[in-house]
């Protein structure tokens, strides 16, 4: 019984994460400092830079995102890994940034191809 009761709930968190995912774009950079949140301290490589979208004035500085790719966006065909990657933005993205999180080339490596350049993902803060 207790089993069942375990898978259940494993099952419950799984689509709990799932419906509260939102989707946007993944690119990376590799010129991790100076950032806009750490100025010249690095902060590891498991890191990403926010876009207006989630910047907040700064607000989103050391906070941790969850991010899995969920599609191509170019030609490039079946980019995702399948793994997802917690990533603390550290920065924020240049003001006509194409993605939503702009992800170091180690975290966007972890989930996708880097020849892709830009995925679809999903995020939970």
């Amino acid at each position: 019984m207790s089993k069942n009761i375990v898978v259940f709930t494993t099952v419950l968190l799984f689509l709990f994460s799932i419906a509260y995912a939102t989707p946007g774009i993944g690119t990376f950079y590799t010129s991790y400092t100076p950032s806009a949140c750490y100025g010249g301290k690095q902060e590891g490589v498991m890191i990403a830079a926010a876009s207006d979208t989630l910047w907040d004035n700064g607000r989103v500085c050391g906070k941790k995102f969850r991010v899995k790719c969920t599609g191509p966006r170019n030609p490039v065909p079946h980019p995702c890994t399948g793994k997802s990657v917690t990533v603390t933005i550290v920065d924020h993205c240049p003001s006509g940034c194409a993605s939503t999180i702009d992800l170091s080339r180690e975290a966007f490596a972890q989930i996708a191809n880097p020849v892709a350049g830009i995925i679809n993902i999903d995020y939970i803060p």
